[in-house]
């Protein structure tokens, strides 16, 4: 592998590969190619210089133009490590090529390139996309096998490639094998209930949220979303108001958007005046509400002759333009 001692004047290797990393960050990796062909022989590249520009081309999602980089580099002498193993994998598996990022694992043990964690969830993960969850599960087992212990990326790859299919009883298996090993994060509650969503299992669904209440689990945002969304969807307005009152005794502020989703489920129930406390609760906490939220309170609470309310929510109102006056 070529020296990573840089040679003559000019900035340092880690500023180089910084300048790399920012061209294929905005997607420019024809320029990031151009100024490493252009300085590579002032900054002998090092793993990360060539993994960086790696990188660059898998996210440009040219894989012929991927693959002639890459050997172009072996020409140029690099020593590919873990982490460019993974690189290729993943490009691989999200061209629906599994098994040529499965024939690199060979690849690694002939180069004396020990797999990591990182290898095998990326595999396990291009297993889900291939819809391969056996490939999946034999992968995991493996990983286990090799004395390497899976974190939550692994489980939670693993638990995809079963929702992927439909396989929500293998899924909800692994999840349950997760938690006697390491606490489940939001990625493993938010594939769940993709899942059951996607293939109409409401009653898990329900479930499966009163199972992370118990857990004292704050969801993040998205799954915020998605509770919220499924909830007032299906006429459960009241799960809605549950996963609401769960948040802000947490100490959470919901998103505004779950506001709008919330506020118009329980106004079309009849129940406006908890609509008007879960919007109030959002301006209390410095927040501002959504036109839309705010429109269809308004509304419901002209319809229903809420005088002091309507009083309260004007007031509210100018307050917050006074803060944000291009919002109402």
């Amino acid at each position: 592998m070529p020296s990573t001692a840089p040679r003559g004047p000019g900035p340092p290797l880690d500023e180089f590969n910084a300048l790399l990393r920012a061209y294929c960050t905005q997607g420019r990796v024809s320029e990031a190619r151009a100024i490493f062909r252009r300085f590579h022989s002032r900054f002998p590249p090092n793993s990360r210089t060539l993994n960086t520009l790696l990188l660059g081309f898998k996210e440009s999602q040219n894989l012929v133009a991927f693959d002639l980089f890459y050997h172009d580099m072996m020409i140029r002498g690099f020593e590919p490590d873990a982490v460019t193993y993974c690189i290729r994998m993943d490009a691989y598996c999200k061209k629906m090529r599994f098994f040529d990022a499965l024939g690199l694992l060979d690849e690694m043990a002939k180069k004396n390139c020990s797999p990591t964690i990182k290898t095998f969830t990326t595999l396990i993960h291009g297993a889900g996309i291939a819809k391969n969850p056996m490939h999946a599960r034999r992968l995991f087992d493996e990983m286990v096998a090799r004395g390497l212990v899976p974190d939550r990326g692994a489980y939670n790859a693993l638990m995809g490639s079963f929702v992927r299919v439909g396989n929500l009883r293998s899924a909800l298996k692994i999840m349950e094998e997760m938690e006697k090993a390491i606490q489940l994060d939001d990625v493993s509650y938010y594939t769940l209930l993709c899942g059951m969503k996607k293939y109409e299992d409401l009653e898990g669904f329900w479930k499966l949220y009163k199972r992370m209440v118990e857990k004292n689990f704050v969801p993040r945002t998205r799954t915020v979303m998605l509770l919220m969304k499924v909830f007032c969807e299906n006429s459960r307005a009241d799960l809605g108001l549950s996963l609401w009152d769960y948040l802000v005794e947490k100490g959470f502020c919901p998103h505004r958007h779950a506001l709008d989703t919330l506020v118009t489920a329980l106004c079309c129930k009849g129940n406006v005046v908890e609509a008007y406390k879960c919007f109030k609760q959002v301006v209390d906490r410095g927040r501002v509400p959504s036109e839309r939220a705010f429109r269809v309170l308004e509304g419901f609470l002209v319809r229903t002759k809420k005088l002091d309310m309507m009083e309260e929510l004007d007031q509210m109102t100018k307050r917050m333009q006074a803060l944000v006056p291009s919002q109402f």
